[in-house]
């Protein structure tokens, strides 16, 4: 299933709409991308399924920080 670790944002679900306003089940999946990250304080790379808005975060707070207050990390922190 496709969740990002830090965020917990997951597919949701909406329509296609056609021209003749028909509307088809589709599934809107989160922008996710596979990082392998440093983590300074315990010296040792992080493999994390993280989405855009999470790498951000990452960048504003600093990785050790966002693993403190992830949403929906399981704990390897």
């Amino acid at each position: 299933m496709k969740v990002c670790q830090i965020t917990g944002k997951s597919a949701q679900v909406g329509n296609n709409v056609s021209h003749s306003n028909k509307k088809s089940k589709r599934r809107f999946n989160p922008n996710l991308k596979s990082k392998r990250l440093f983590l300074e304080e315990e010296n040792r790379w992080v493999t994390l399924k993280v989405s855009a808005a999470a790498m951000r975060t990452i960048n504003k707070k600093g990785l050790s920080n966002t693993l403190k207050n992830a949403a929906a990390l399981p704990k390897i922190y």
